[in-house]
């Protein structure tokens, strides 16, 4: 069985789905393959409600973007330029056809395993981390985000408690002044500052 953090080829059934967030209505594009594919996920949303809109203007870059969600809805309600990269290609179309679904630019969309591919720095740094993918994934986007964050950049992050949101807070302070911005029905919204 093929999870979001790969590019197996399963079979495609691309679905429309809308939702209604920071006072404006989006529609996403998504399909087997990719993180919630039913539509916008109670974190995801979560994150989205919780970051301090005034500290993610600039330069943005959605960490494993999915059918892009963060980055779309961003670039719509905040004054920003965002990169989305995502090591699913599905995920990667998909980002592709939402910007176009819901009338953005300032988008650009691209392939990269964590950050293999990422040559800029950024004002803030948002994901919902593949958790499926291991801690090892995990961390690499995590940890290694201060390397492309601008002078005071911001890292959002949205974990549950089951899936190691405690130890990785313990883990994150030793590297970034942590703050937790919102804790519901088990899911921790940390944004972590250098």
């Amino acid at each position: 069985m093929g999870h979001y953090f790969t590019n197996d080829k399963l079979p495609s059934n691309v679905k429309k789905t809308e939702c209604f967030v920071l006072n404006n209505k989006f529609v996403f594009l998504t399909d087997n393959g990719v993180f919630s594919k039913d539509g916008l996920d109670f974190g995801s949303r979560l994150l989205l409600e919780s970051i301090p809109l005034e500290e993610v203007g600039g330069k943005i870059l959605d960490m494993g973007c999915g059918y892009g969600v963060f980055g779309i809805v961003l670039s719509k309600v905040a004054d920003c330029v965002v990169d989305m990269v995502d090591v699913n290609l599905r995920a990667i179309h998909l980002s592709k056809r939402n910007i176009e679904e819901n009338h953005v630019d300032s988008i650009s969309v691209f392939e990269s395993d964590c950050y293999s591919n990422i040559n800029s720095k950024y004002n803030s740094i948002i994901t919902n981390p593949p958790i499926r993918a291991g801690k090892k994934v995990v961390y690499d986007i995590v940890m290694n985000a201060k390397d492309y964050l601008l002078d005071n950049g911001k890292l959002f992050i949205v974990i549950r408690k089951e899936q190691g949101a405690k130890s990785l807070i313990v883990d994150l302070k030793k590297v970034y002044d942590v703050d937790i911005l919102a804790k519901k029905k088990g899911f921790f919204i940390i944004k972590c500052s250098l």
